[in-house]
Formats: structure tokens, sequence, C-alpha cells
């Protein structure tokens, strides 16, 4: 199935896996199972690009297991690690269950339209009179209609794949995977799944308005909001890029949410669209831009880094273009996408406008004092010798370059021109006054970090104790993990599990157990009956024949 949203998704998926094989040659350069890391990452490429193309929500479906299989697959490469092996277990075991509410959903959907064909689908739920969209606004439950909850599941899913709260757990994790799987899978391709389901039945969602596009705009604004709060904590700069693309995708979610009101219907599904494709290129940039950072210094934390601007001067240009994009700061990609974002939200929902603009501000803070403690804070000297660690490495330096041309040039493309909800093209408009205060916030964002850390002092210290409790929160994720642990191991394992293993031991097995004793115990009682002995058959025929007789000798008397 070939449309505006598909060929774009094709475009982004098949560009950044390029990136991603070709980085990779050098940075997974004799590791073990080489040939096995390009196996999955290969089937991890097949199966993203068949789930874009599906001309079926079903077929959809199959390719969404097959990215879950790899994405596992891939997260666990470093299988002697325990760390891996469980990450990897939670990402499938979080996922599946999403994929459950999804499962769900799809059958209702198609139930309700009689067809599992998109186009098919989506005419006869958006037809006025139509009788398939009759059944399913008729019946409802809690004030929604069925139309609503099968949208909502089918959303669940896509929650799910793209880590939106409370389903996010399983992506801060997932980057015990290689660096390049973190950028081709958690930040340019597999996250974003979920922003295209919605995308690709956007009209079915928009009949529902505003109640399933209302639930995503919240979903998304909060989990954008409270993913920036926590990313501005971590000291893992795998786990700040994570919590990064998870307040990322939560800007293309509310973009989509509040596309279903008033005057901005167009611009907020095409904002969502362009940011979809823009941050592909500056995310997976980031990420690349870490892994050439770890190749070098051999430790994923902030405090072993400091001073590397010099030793890795591609990478350290390169990772600055990409911070000023994602932070919005003119004229790179992300400004002209997350510029439209708001507007779409301005004109659609003031709430929602009002948390992803400090979402903003917390963004450019959050990467840039990323930025500033890579490649500034410390003194060269401290952790290294100046030895170039680029010098020659076309494998790992030819990505950079080509992902922070897009990163730079990509918010030129006129998107509306070719992606739009009703199929019209539009122009998204940028308008100079409007652009005053996200671009300010941005601005002060950086400054804030650069007060803090552009040089060696205690001054992140003392910011963190000004913020007491509510630091310490925000760095330990707001212990939602341990929460997710407390109701599987306290209550679903205690009250539940132990009490149904009781019940198949005592009584199911128990059951059989008494069954096969009883059958034993009769078996031995009467096993003497069948000895294999002639005159003994011969016997039991003659008691036999004599009972019979007497009963009827005294029947008929």
């Amino acid at each position: 199935m070939l449309d505006p949203i598909s060929v774009m998704m094709l475009v982004v998926i098949s560009l950044v896996s390029c990136m991603v094989h070709i980085y990779s040659l050098s940075y997974m350069h004799g590791e073990y199972r080489f040939n096995t890391y390009y196996a999955y990452l290969s089937l991890f490429t097949f199966s993203m690009l068949g789930l874009v193309i599906a001309e079926n929500i079903f077929q959809m479906y199959i390719f969404w297991e097959l990215v879950g299989i790899s994405s596992y697959l891939l997260i666990g490469f470093y299988f002697t690690k325990a760390s891996a092996v469980a990450a990897a277990k939670k990402a499938f075991i979080v996922t599946r269950f999403a994929d459950l509410g999804f499962l769900v959903g799809i059958l209702i959907l198609s139930y309700g339209a009689r067809t599992l064909d998109f186009p098919t689908l989506i005419d006869r739920l958006t037809q006025t009179g139509s009788p398939y969209l009759a059944s399913f606004a008729g019946a409802g439950f809690l004030g929604l209609s069925t139309l609503s909850w099968a949208l909502l599941l089918v959303f669940m899913g896509g929650a799910g794949k793209s880590a939106m709260f409370p389903l996010h757990i399983w992506l801060p994790d997932a980057m015990e995977g290689p660096t390049p799987v973190s950028a081709l899978i958690h930040a340019a391709t597999m996250v974003v799944a979920g922003v295209y389901l919605v995308a690709r039945l956007f009209p079915v969602f928009s009949i529902s308005a505003p109640d399933a596009l209302t639930i995503i705009a919240y979903i998304g604004v909060f989990s954008a909001f409270f993913a920036a709060v926590i990313a501005t904590t971590q000291t893992d700069i795998k786990r700040v890029l994570a919590y990064s693309t998870i307040s990322q995708i939560g800007y293309m979610m509310f973009a989509l949410g509040v596309a279903g009101w008033g005057e901005g219907h167009d611009e907020g599904y095409t904002a969502s669209m362009f940011h979809l494709f823009t941050h592909a290129f500056f995310k997976a940039l980031l990420f690349l831009g870490a892994g050439a950072v770890i190749h070098a210094i051999h430790s994923n934390e902030m405090k072993d880094m400091g001073g590397l601007r010099k030793s890795l001067p591609i990478t350290h240009i390169t990772f600055l273009l990409a911070c000023l994009a994602i932070a919005g700061i003119p004229p790179f990609a992300g400004f002209f996408s997350k510029e439209a974002i708001l507007s779409a939200a301005y004109h659609g929902n003031m709430p929602v406008y009002i948390l992803g603009l400090i979402t903003s501000g917390l963004t450019a803070f959050y990467m840039f004092r990323l930025y500033f403690r890579i490649f500034w804070y410390k003194p060269a000297e401290v952790h290294h010798d100046g030895h170039s660690h680029e010098k020659g490495n076309w494998a790992m330096n030819f990505p950079l370059i080509f992902l922070a041309a897009g990163a730079v040039l990509a918010g030129l493309i006129p998107i509306g021109s070719f992606v739009s909800a009703t199929g019209a093209a539009i122009k998204l408009p940028v308008h100079l006054l409007f652009s005053i205060v996200p671009v300010a916030l941005g601005l002060g964002g950086i400054a804030i970090a650069a007060f803090l850390y552009l040089k060696e002092s205690d001054r992140p210290e003392r910011a963190t104790r000004a913020f007491g409790k509510f630091a310490q929160w925000a760095y330990n994720k707001f212990y939602i993990d341990e929460i997710y642990l407390f109701v599987t191991k306290k209550v679903i394992f205690n009250l539940i599990g132990r009490p149904a293993a009781w019940f198949d031991r005592n009584v199911v097995d128990g059951l059989m157990n008494g069954t096969a004793s009883l059958s034993a115990t009769v078996s031995e009682a009467i096993k003497g009956m069948q000895s294999g002995r002639l005159q003994s058959y011969a016997m039991y025929f003659l008691g036999g024949v004599i009972v019979i007789a007497a009963i009827l000798v005294i029947k008929f008397m």
C-alpha cells in the first residue's frame, strides 16, 4: 500500500537503516556473532518495511509482531550480560500486553466494518449514514462508543510500541543493545510505528473525536513532559537519549490528538508526520554520535567524559547540529516541525499547548546538558591524550555527516505538499511572532545548561540540592519501575499466582492423582480375573451360566 505517509516511512526506514548498516561495519568490527548481528538487523528492517506497506490491518499486525521479535533479539544481543537478557524480556513482555489490546481492537474494528483492508475499513467507518458506522455508534460503555473503545485498544498497541506512559518502562532498559541498534530501532523507526498506526487510521480516529483523540492528546503531551523531566537528571548518555525519544514521540502523538479539533485539522496531522521525518535524522545522529563517544571512552557515564571536542571533532560538530535541531533552534529541521506542532496545539487545545511549550524548554536544557558534559565541562587531559579516534574511520564518520545534513536541511522540505489528512496540499505556517516564545525558551534552556555545565564546578550539585526530593524522584524515574515490580511480585504473584499454583497442585493435580490412584486400586483388586488361565475362565463361564439359569427358573416359576 503506497500513499504519502507509507512512502515517507519507506524513505525514513531505508535511509536510517542504510546508515546504521554502514556505521555498524566499524562499530561492531571484531564482535563475536558479527554475522548474527547483521542477520537480526536485516530481519528488523524487513519487518518494519512490511509493516508500513501492509494493505490490511491484520497483515500489519503480523509484521508488528515480527518487529517485536527482531527487537527482542537485538536488545538481547549481548546475551551473556544478565542486564541485556532482562531488558530484552522486559521489552518483549510489556509490548505483548500492549499488543493484546491491539489485537482485540483489530477484531472489534474488523467485525464492525466486515473487512480488514485499510481503504475499505476507513471508507465504511467514515461515510455519513453508513450502516457499519451506525452499528458502532449505537452501543457504548462508560460513556464511550464501541468505535471509541476499539480505537483506544488499537492505540494501546501503538502506545506500547511507541513507549507512551505508562507503557514506557521498556525503552530506557532497551539501551542494553548495541548503540547502532538504539539508533535504528529505538529512535528513528520502531518507536514511531505507533504514530504511524494512528496516522494510518486517522480518518476513523477523527470520526470518534473528541473521545479517542482527546485521550491520545493528553497521553502524548504528558508522556512528552514526564520523559523530559526524567531526562534532565540521568547520567547515562544513552538513557538521556532514550527519554528524549519518549518525549519526542509524545510530541507526535499529541499533534495527532489535537488534529481532531477546530481550525488546525490538517496542520496537526501534517506537523506530526513532519516531526516524525525530521526526528529520524537528528535522533539517529544523536545515538550514532553517542556510539562514537562510547566507542572512544568505553563508558556510558557522563562522569567519565568531558573535553572531547578536540579528540572527536566530527562527532562534536555533528552532535552539536543535532542538539540545535532537537532544541527547535532556527533554521534547523526541528524548529519547523516543532513550531507546526505547537501551532496546531495552540489552535486546538490550550492546556496541551502550554505543557508542550514547557517541554520544548526542557528539551533544550537536557540536550545541551548532555552536549556540554560530553564535549566541554572537563579539560581534555583529564581522561584523554588528545589522540583522534576518528582518523580514517569513514564507516562511522560518513553516517554522522549524512544524518547531520538531514538534521540541518530536512526542515526545508514542503511536507504539506505531500502529506495531509485530507490529501489536499497545505502549507505549514511559520509565524515569526508565534515563534518568539518557543525559541526564547529553547535559548533559555541552552543558556542555563551552559551556566551549569560549560565548565567544571559545583553548580550542578547545588542546583540538584535546590530541587531536593523532586530531583531524587526524577533521577529514580519517579519509581514507576518499582511500582510495576510491586504490583507484579506482591499482588499478581502473591495474591493471584500463589493461590493459582496451590489450586493447580492440590485440586487439579490432586483430582488427577486421585483418579489414577483409584484406577490402580481397582485394577489391583480385579486383575486376578484376567489371569490367562483357561480353567479359571471356564469356571467363570460356568458360574455365569448357572446364575442366568437360576434367574430364569425363578422368573418362570
